[in-house]
């Protein structure tokens, strides 16, 4: 049996949309490489996403968009780019029942909606390696993200905050409007 780690970034952010990956380690992976990717610096986090990307058995990675955030909320979004990580993960197999032999676990209390079983486990981020590897790439993707959309939308500082609600974020939606990927379902002046 096979351990799929599921997580997601970018649930607090103001803008952007949502990542998740989804992550089976190869029996060797290199597990030492990995912590909690909010425990991880910038530097180590991309270091460790290469090595998940070319080392782990399967990976896979999926968005909800602002746009979805805003229409279902950010936590259906954040469980359906969860679901499309998955199904990415499985895509990429070439064993047409690759489903068959895998257990998923999440970070924190919900689960997707996938095809196998599934348990949520608080903090398993910080415990299950599979988790820990599937946090470092969600949030790696998601930061490249919007390092992209900083230099589209320069006024808004994407490449310093990645869209959290820092003041400085929340000032330059005040003085300038929502950005084009604004979450219009999140309230600037009220967020600490």
């Amino acid at each position: 049996m096979m351990i799929c780690g599921i997580d997601e970034a970018g649930r607090g952010p103001l803008a952007g949309p949502v990542c998740a990956a989804a992550v089976i380690l190869s029996e060797d992976f290199p597990i030492k490489l990995l912590n909690d990717s909010k425990k991880l610096t910038p530097a180590r986090r991309n270091e460790a996403r290469l090595i998940i990307m070319k080392k782990a058995l399967l990976w896979g990675v999926g968005w909800a968009t602002h746009e979805e955030i805003d229409n279902i909320n950010i936590l259906q979004a954040s469980l359906l780019a969860m679901a499309r990580a998955f199904e990415d993960m499985i895509k990429k197999s070439s064993e047409k029942k690759a489903s068959e032999n895998i257990n998923a676990i999440v970070d924190g209390t919900y689960i997707p909606k996938i095809c196998v079983p599934c348990v949520a486990m608080i903090k398993a981020d910080a415990k299950v390696p599979e988790v820990m590897a599937a946090s470092i790439l969600a949030k790696t993707e998601r930061d490249i993200y919007m390092d992209k959309m900083a230099q589209l939308y320069p006024l808004y500082g994407y490449e310093k905050h990645k869209g959290y609600p820092t003041k400085a974020h929340r000032q330059a939606v005040l003085k300038h409007g929502p950005s084009p990927i604004q979450r219009l379902s999140f309230n600037v002046k009220s967020r600490h």
